[in-house]
């Protein structure tokens, strides 16, 4: 029977990601073939490679390379743009069998992709100074503070990841005692350089917040709720900062 477009397209990505595949025999069984899945899968990996640099220090490249060849031949590209390759990556890491014995490694990825979101986000203006020092107490309760899309954060509840991230990203010794408890993670693009800073679980709930839209008053409140040691002056000092907002319409 005749296949379709859409079948035979299908059947080719089917046969590039899976060498045992049978539906497309008479075209792979060419050379040529053979030669264009070994282009698109180190392609696959090269891009692998370059999007988790963490990982591979932590690991050493022989396994990342092993490992990142296994995960491409799973998980074929969904994006024509290899800068965006492996947004599945963290979770093959939490499955993968020869990583049980660092829990943590899907997290070091998940750290490394959001540097990678930061990186390629768009450009949008910051927040205003100038104008939020001129605000009252009440327009300032009520303004909803947006972060920008080069803004990222995640919390990770029981393991010290952004220590275990900052230091391999930055090459340097890690703790001799590592302190095994929860940690956050802030990465922000601005002037084209993305730089990181830790979070506590307080003002990762902030952030989530006001990404939620809450006004200020409302996310200050949550955050506070969730940890009650909070100053919110000196985190919205630090936060504003590093400019983590995008620009604002003040009523």
């Amino acid at each position: 029977m005749k296949q379709s477009l859409s079948q035979f397209q299908d059947a080719f990505v089917e046969a590039l990601y899976d060498p045992e595949a049978d539906r497309l025999t008479l075209l792979t069984e060419q050379p040529g073939f053979t030669v264009y899945r070994n282009t698109v899968m180190k392609g696959a990996v090269d891009a692998l490679q370059a999007n988790f640099p963490t990982v591979e220090r932590l690991v050493g490249s022989e396994w990342f390379l092993a490992a990142a060849a296994i995960h491409a031949r799973q998980s074929p590209a969904v994006d024509a743009r290899l800068v965006h390759h492996g947004r599945s990556f963290p979770d093959f890491l939490d499955r993968f069998e020869h990583a049980r014995e660092m829990p943590y490694l899907g997290n070091v990825a998940r750290l490394d992709l959001l540097w990678n979101q930061c990186h390629t986000s768009a450009e949008e203006p910051g927040i205003d100074l100038n104008r939020i020092a001129g605000l009252s107490p009440e327009q300032l309760t009520s303004l909803r503070l947006t972060p920008r899309a080069a803004a990222r954060w995640m919390w990770f509840a029981e393991q010290p990841v952004f220590t275990i991230w900052r230091h391999n990203r930055e090459r340097l010794a890690m703790p001799e005692a590592l302190d095994w408890r929860g940690e956050g993670a802030l990465l922000v693009r601005t002037g084209g350089v993305v730089t990181w800073q830790a979070l506590a679980i307080g003002e990762s709930a902030f952030l989530d917040a006001c990404a939620a839209g809450a006004p200020l008053e409302q996310a200050a409140d949550h955050a506070s709720d969730v940890q009650p040691s909070l100053d919110i002056l000196e985190l919205l000092t630090r936060l504003v900062s590093a400019d983590v907002f995008a620009a604002t319409e003040l009523s």
